[in-house]
């Protein structure tokens, strides 16, 4: 009988000259499982040539040059079942509905990516290009130069996306966020109603989000964030990203190979004070960037998927319009606004009989896991709207956007269109809506941001 010593050698000798035995396949170690992906890109998109420029009625020429180039920028992600999201960023002062419906069909056809995977966000610079032909204000020689700049922009937009698509690569996501201080609620009760004035005891939102984008080797790879505040340091002839322009450049170059893409809040009743000049813009860039730094300092919250977006549509109805005998009251007024207003929609109610009395906007909710969301919303959007879904939207991290798929104007609150001013109705004069919203706007919105929320649970 072999004894326990020799039998035990045998066994490990037997077991060694298995494993050594050649031609049979290395032991592999399992590979993690990638959570998501995710590809950036950009691209510049300053006209060629001075074109007329958004933002200001005020404007009597064209543009004269440009302090940096402005920018479309695109980040894809990508989640471990394969859902895809693209958030698109732009240095310009609308997206219009046109240029929203040409891209998602383009991308869905040449990418596959359903509508509700694609957001599109602009930072509302008043320096850059008018791309609004329909614009009152805009001179009527200067309208085809517009549309030209529009196909260029459409091309760029659709290549952007498919360069974030090829640049897929394993990341980590995380949240984090901060404040910034710059902005300030616009809207000042007077005697006889509501003046754009410098307001420090309005409503506002000082957050900063941050999304973190980061490759398996932690050196980060994109910074999405966002603030609510118009961009309108700035109102002279150079091209220019305002404030939101000159955070990204500081982020960029604070951060070699990093992608920052900035995402407009809910800013249309905030302004950026102090403002009127270039270093005041210079500043509260620095002010933003110094927001999205700080954020970096703090501990952020790994977010996870699964990736869930919906898309959905909501009429919104126009207050009573004005009759034709109002419309040609109004078209004899020396104010050449009124004016002008009243003489487009005569027009209107010549060629089609009636006005029109709503409006179909689109509106996007974006749910990762149970960590974060991000509502989009249109136009451009009171602050009222942020803090109300911050509060009803409990659970994970809620971002709430402005100024995302379509930009036709002003989005007012409740509280906004009751009290009247500029937001409230007023800026209806430079567009070729008859007038303002009716008193169900609020509840009409919220109920559709609810709804899509819903539909983006995970269970």
């Amino acid at each position: 009988m072999r004894s326990p010593v020799v039998v035990r050698a045998s066994l490990w000798i037997a077991l060694f000259a298995l494993v050594a035995r050649p031609g049979l396949p290395p032991v592999q170690a399992a590979e993690p499982e990638v959570e998501w992906k995710a590809g950036t890109a950009a691209v510049v998109i300053t006209p060629d040539e001075m074109m007329w420029m958004a933002g200001y009625a005020s404007r009597d020429k064209p543009a004269e040059g440009k302090v940096h180039d402005l920018n479309a920028k695109s980040l894809v992600l990508e989640d471990a079942a394969g859902a895809r999201l693209a958030v698109v960023t732009l240095d310009l002062i609308s997206i219009p509905r046109d240029v929203r419906n040409w891209l998602e069909a383009q991308v869905g056809r040449k990418y596959g990516l359903p509508p509700q995977a694609l957001l599109v966000n602009a930072s509302h610079t008043h320096c850059g290009p008018e791309l609004r032909p329909n614009k009152v204000y805009l001179p009527t020689d200067r309208a085809e130069q517009c549309r030209a700049y529009l196909e260029t922009l459409q091309q760029k937009l659709l290549e952007v996306v498919g360069k974030a698509i090829d640049d897929l690569s394993p990341v980590s996501l995380s949240y984090c966020h901060a404040r910034a201080g710059f902005a300030m609620n616009r809207r000042t009760p007077m005697k006889n109603g509501f003046s754009n004035h410098p307001n420090p005891d309005g409503p506002v939102d000082h957050d900063v989000p941050v999304l973190q984008v980061a490759g398996p080797d932690k050196k980060l790879k994109a910074l999405l964030f966002g603030y609510a505040c118009h961009s309108t340091t700035l109102s002279f002839y150079q091209y220019c990203g305002d404030y939101s322009g000159f955070a990204q450049r500081n982020l960029e170059e604070a951060h070699p190979g990093v992608t920052a893409l900035f995402v407009q809040g809910c800013g249309a009743d905030q302004n950026p004070y102090p403002r009127g000049e270039l270093e005041l813009c210079r500043q509260h860039g620095r002010a933003l960037s110094n927001g999205v730094e700080a954020a970096l300092q703090t501990v952020a919250r790994p977010v996870h998927g699964p990736l869930r977006t919906a898309l959905g549509e909501v009429t919104l109805e126009f207050a009573e319009p004005p009759n034709r005998e109002q419309l040609e009251e109004a078209a004899q007024s020396k104010n050449k606004w009124e004016k002008q207003h009243a003489d487009v929609l005569l027009k209107e109610l010549e060629e089609s009989g009636k006005l029109c009395t709503s409006y179909s906007v689109p509106v996007q909710v974006v749910r990762f896991g149970s960590d974060l969301i991000l509502v989009a919303l249109p136009g451009e959007t009171v602050v009222d709207y942020s803090l109300r879904f911050k509060s009803e939207l409990a659970g994970p991290a809620v971002w709430v956007a402005g100024y995302s798929n379509d930009v036709f104007g002003y989005l007012p609150s409740f509280r906004v269109l009751e009290e009247g001013g500029y937001e409230g109705g007023g800026a209806m004069l430079y567009t070729s809506f008859p007038g303002p919203f009716a008193p169900s706007v609020e509840k009409l919105m919220v109920d559709k941001v609810h709804e899509l929320a819903k539909k983006t649970e995970t269970h």
